[in-house]
């Protein structure tokens, strides 16, 4: 049963291709839903997944692409939006 999360990272994310990382990493883990800068420096993903594929993804967003510097990332567990595909906006 898919689960959704929203979740705020924290670090040296923009600028960095972070955002291209995240739509990359969402087709290899087959999630759905969206990713943005924000104006305070963070980006903001909301995504959608069966909860091995999610796993990946957030862990995967921990780390990052090779040029951010991941401080943290909030995890917030939320109800489906029932997302088709990933978006980046």
């Amino acid at each position: 049963m898919k689960q959704s999360v929203i979740l705020t990272i924290h670090g040296h994310v923009q600028g960095v291709g972070f955002r291209y990382f995240v739509m990359q990493k969402a087709g290899n883990f087959k999630i759905s839903g969206f990713v943005k800068n924000q104006l305070n420096g963070n980006v903001y993903v909301e995504a959608e997944g069966e909860p091995e594929q999610l796993a990946l993804f957030i862990n995967a967003c921990k780390q990052g692409p090779s040029h951010a510097w991941v401080e943290k990332v909030d995890v917030q567990y939320c109800p489906l939006q029932s997302f088709n595909g990933f978006e980046r906006r």
